[in-house]
């Protein structure tokens, strides 16, 4: 599979990723919700489903809360989803659900809409989850 990996350190808001101008947010921005957790910009292939719809999209980054998939047909705020994406061709797949929490809409023909996609936060991790995904976010944060 092919990936690209790279680190960043910037801080954002949890679960919001406000970069991209008409980013609409279902939780309002306050300081009690900047993001603690680094961000690794990667491109992984990601399947995910809800009630309606199963999608193949991409992931351009994670943290050990949530994802941000890019795409043109985003899912709505408060859309439950089951996630499925392998980190490299030898590992386990992973399998996790989220929620959508904001979306950045596609607009054609816009410029400054470069990034469209939605930002999902993972719910329900159990311990045996968590700890998968921050080894692998150290991993890609090694990599790079």
């Amino acid at each position: 599979m092919n990936r690209r990996l790279t680190a960043i350190s910037t801080r954002g808001y949890d679960g919001l990723d406000m970069k991209a101008k008409g980013s609409t947010a279902e939780v309002p921005i306050t300081g009690s919700d900047r993001r603690a957790a680094t961000r690794v910009l990667v491109d992984l292939q990601v399947d995910y489903a809800s009630e309606d719809n199963y999608l193949f999209a991409y992931i351009t980054d994670i943290s050990e809360t949530g994802i941000f998939v890019r795409t043109t047909t985003p899912e709505q705020p408060g859309t439950h989803l089951n996630l499925r994406f392998q980190p490299d061709d030898e590992g386990p797949q992973i399998q996790v659900e989220g929620t959508v929490i904001w979306v950045n809409p596609f607009r054609p023909g816009v410029p400054d809409n470069l990034h469209p996609g939605m930002g999902i936060r993972f719910v329900e991790l159990d311990d045996e989850l968590r700890d998968r995904l921050l080894e692998l976010i150290r991993r890609f944060a090694y990599l790079s």
